[in-house]
């Protein structure tokens, strides 16, 4: 299932190295799993009649919900493909989403995954043709891209929802927190015109600099990555593809739950399907496990239960859907790994 920044994987910011987690991850990790294995003891009832309905399950609609993340699959390749394009390196489709699906397993299954993914996609890419830097430009600018699409379809999902169910939830943080953040955002573009104020801003960037080196480091990185852009794509309009792309990656996923519901005999619930899904996307960017296991499940079944759904099928919806945006997924995902590597290991035989 894609994640910020990346599907399961990240196709998002590039890190110097690959870190092991920390004792705080790992004592994280095994306190979420310890409470989804307590809360599957006291679910055992609901948990045993959404096993009944999986087994039920309608094939038409599995077929649909299949092809539905298959072409989410799609558009997730198409963001680096593009990006590559624009850079003057062509791949084909196939091997574009045989990398990232490859790059997506490896982040699911990995602990600290989304950096040996990273690692991994940024080495695949520069050994073919795309160079260090249009490689790390190219994971940094797919990663802004796909958390972009993910807060449109959250913003969608908030409109959607209203003030029922989910909408709730996070009703009293859009308006006290992101709308006042919003209108601030926008007051400071507004006085970004002025000379007086492009002095301060720069000013106070420059302070912030100094005092947090890391953060010297991030705006440095991100310059870096602008100004790859401009040199490859100064036109501001066609950069529309790569956020387009991202947001259908992240909506034919949603779709893709949807159509898993219908393949159940579930009725969907329209008004917070995407709020729930986004919420649960948003959940899954702390990967404080592999794969997001145990995390993905409660908060999606959770926000499913607000959303009016009964306890069972919430939890028949969202495990026929953790089944095929994740589970199917990772043996495809390692086939494509195992494939690349030998690809690899042969065309370094034959360069000796």
């Amino acid at each position: 299932m894609p994640q910020p920044v990346t599907r399961a994987g990240d196709i998002g910011p590039v890190p110097g190295g690959v870190t092991r987690p920390g004792r705080f991850w790992w004592l994280c990790s095994a306190l979420v799993l310890a409470a989804a294995v307590v809360a599957a003891l006291f679910r055992r009832r609901e948990i045993a009649e959404a096993y009944d309905l999986i087994a039920r399950v309608r094939p038409p609609g599995l077929v649909v919900a299949m092809a539905l993340e298959a072409m989410s699959l799609l558009c997730f390749a198409a963001v680096p493909r593009w990006l590559l394009r624009v850079g003057g390196v062509r791949w084909s489709m196939a091997r574009m989403t045989c990398t990232t699906v490859a790059a997506n397993a490896m982040a699911g299954a990995l602990p600290a995954g989304a950096a040996f993914s990273a690692a991994w996609l940024l080495r695949h890419l520069s050994r073919r043709g795309a160079g260090g830097v249009l490689a790390a430009a190219v994971l940094v600018t797919s990663g802004a891209a796909s958390a972009a699409g993910l807060c449109l379809l959250f913003a969608a999902g908030v409109a959607v929802a209203g003030p029922a169910g989910p909408g709730a939830l996070v009703r009293p943080v859009t308006d006290d927190v992101l709308l006042p953040a919003l209108v601030a955002a926008l007051v400071l573009l507004a006085l970004s015109r002025f000379a007086g104020c492009r002095r301060l801003l720069r000013r106070v960037r420059m302070s912030t600099g100094r005092r947090y080196p890391r953060v010297r480091r991030a705006e440095s990185d991100f310059a870096g990555v602008v100004r790859q852009a401009r040199a490859a794509e100064p036109r501001p309009l066609p950069w529309l593809w790569p956020l387009g792309y991202a947001f259908l990656n992240w909506l034919l996923d949603a779709a893709a739950l949807a159509a898993g519901m219908w393949a159940l005999g579930i009725e969907v619930p329209w008004r917070g399907l995407l709020l729930s899904y986004a919420l649960t996307q948003l959940a899954g960017s702390l990967h404080l496990t592999p794969g997001n296991l145990g995390i993905a499940e409660a908060t999606l079944s959770a926000l499913l239960v607000v959303s009016g759904l009964p306890a069972a099928q919430a939890i028949a919806a969202t495990f026929l859907y953790r089944i095929i945006s994740y589970w199917a997924l990772q043996p495809v995902g390692w086939t494509c790994w195992i494939g690349l590597a030998l690809e690899e290991a042969h065309a370094a035989r034959g360069g000796r």
